[in-house]
């Protein structure tokens, strides 16, 4: 009889199926490598441009803030200019009124009268002087009645200081006619 060895031909099929298998493994580990480094490379170069990205819009925010911040202050400097101007010309304004009550105020003065001082507060006036007699004092006060730049004259105070003379103090409102012309 004839004698048929089939172990090594099985063996040997073995090796070569272990053999394809190693490499149909190293061949699939070797593909898994390269899609998990192509796959990490994709999204680290899209985290690196997004990173840019954001990088520029901070730094052109950085821009629009510091140009917010100077229109913020040109602006404040804007209302502080207008706010001026108004001053001025408000003051501009009422430049021939101060000199036409300071006008008014030395035509009502009669004889053997004068002022010592005149405050200006407002629309108030006060004004003390001295006087020869009371009738200086009233003639004053009449004055300042028919005037057209001075309403509500009233007699603070009177006193004698001396034998002809006395002290008084007058307070009134200013009036400016052009106001009542407006109205």
């Amino acid at each position: 009889m004839a004698n048929i060895n089939l172990l090594p031909w099985r063996e040997e099929r073995r090796q070569q199926r272990n053999q394809e298998y190693y490499k149909a493994l190293f061949l699939v580990a070797l593909f898994a490598g390269a899609l998990v480094y192509f796959v990490d490379d994709f999204f680290s170069s899209s985290i690196a441009a997004q990173q840019q990205r954001n990088d520029f819009v901070r730094s052109e925010m950085r821009v629009i803030d510091a140009k917010i911040e100077e229109i913020s202050k040109l602006r404040e400097t804007r209302e502080q200019l207008i706010e001026r101007m108004e001053l001025i010309q408000a003051l501009q304004g009422n430049r021939p009124v101060i000199v036409r009550m300071f006008d008014e105020i030395a035509k009502s003065v009669p004889d053997d009268l004068y002022f010592t001082s005149i405050s200006v507060k407002g629309r108030t006036v006060v004004v003390k002087g001295m006087a020869q007699s009371n009738n200086r004092v009233a003639a004053l006060m009449r004055n300042f009645d028919s005037s057209k730049w001075f309403v509500d004259p009233e007699l603070i105070s009177v006193r004698s200081v001396s034998e002809g003379v006395n002290e008084f103090e007058v307070k009134m409102q200013r009036f400016d006619p052009s106001d009542e012309e407006e109205v």
